[in-house]
């Protein structure tokens, strides 16, 4: 009978580390798939604060997306760029 648990709880063990060793390898963690590119935190390059991808404002500059917090942040960086 404890010979019986004793082999019921190892293979428990075992299915919970190879399930994990499995996630591992595939890169999978969960929170990160979770996450949609609409609510993924960007970050605004003239004031530094992190804003949802969905509601940021969106410019494209020399070919690159850059993400603001407002118009006001995107006026300034291309202030910066130009001047």
């Amino acid at each position: 009978m404890y010979r019986l648990l004793f082999v019921v709880g190892l293979l428990v063990i075992l299915y919970f580390l190879a399930r994990r060793a499995i996630r591992e390898l595939s890169g999978w963690t969960g929170q990160a798939q979770a996450l949609d590119s609409k609510n993924q935190m960007v970050q605004d390059p003239v004031c530094r604060m992190y804003v949802p991808r969905g509601s940021a404002v969106a410019e494209s500059i020399g070919g690159q997306i850059y993400y603001f917090c407002s118009r006001d942040c995107a006026q300034a960086f291309q202030k910066q760029l130009s001047g």
